[in-house]
C-alpha cells in the first residue's frame, strides 16, 4: 500500500502540468469551503432546500444546517477527484487524467454558483 501511494505521487511528481493543475484545482475547492463556510449563518429561520412546479407549494424549507452539504461537497469532490486524477495517470495517462481535474473544476465552479445562488435565496422569504 505505501510502496502504491509512493509510486503514484512519483509519477504525478513527473508530470508537471498535471500537479500544477490539482494544486489549482485543491486550492479552488479549500476557497470554495472557506467562502461557503464563513456564509453559513446558524437561525431559526428555515432556508429553501428545493423548487417544485409540481406541488402546491413550490419553494420546500430545510433547517439552516442542509447548507453544511455544499462544504461537504466541495470536500468530497476535492479529495475524490485527485485520487482518480492520480489513479488515471498512472492507468490510463496523462491525457485523461488532465480531462479529468479539468472536470472536477468545472464541478467546483457548477457547485460554488449553485451554493452562492441558494445562500442569496434566505433573503427572498
Amino acid at each position: 500500500m505505501k510502496s502504491t501511494i509512493i509510486k503514484s505521487l512519483k509519477e504525478l511528481i513527473k508530470d508537471r502540468y498535471l500537479l500544477v493543475l490539482l494544486v489549482v484545482f485543491l486550492l479552488a475547492s479549500v476557497i470554495y469551503s472557506i467562502i461557503i463556510g464563513l456564509s453559513i449563518h446558524s437561525s431559526e429561520r428555515q432556508v429553501i432546500s428545493h423548487y417544485s412546479a409540481f406541488g402546491i407549494t413550490h419553494f420546500y424549507f430545510d433547517q439552516w444546517f442542509y447548507l453544511l452539504s455544499f462544504l461537504a461537497f466541495g470536500l468530497i469532490v476535492a479529495v475524490m477527484h485527485t485520487i482518480i486524477a492520480i489513479k488515471l495517470l498512472i492507468i490510463k495517462g496523462h491525457s485523461l487524467a488532465v480531462m479529468f481535474a479539468w472536470v472536477g473544476i468545472g464541478i467546483i465552479l457548477l457547485g460554488w454558483s449553485t451554493a452562492s445562488t441558494v445562500l442569496s435565496l434566505r433573503t427572498l422569504l
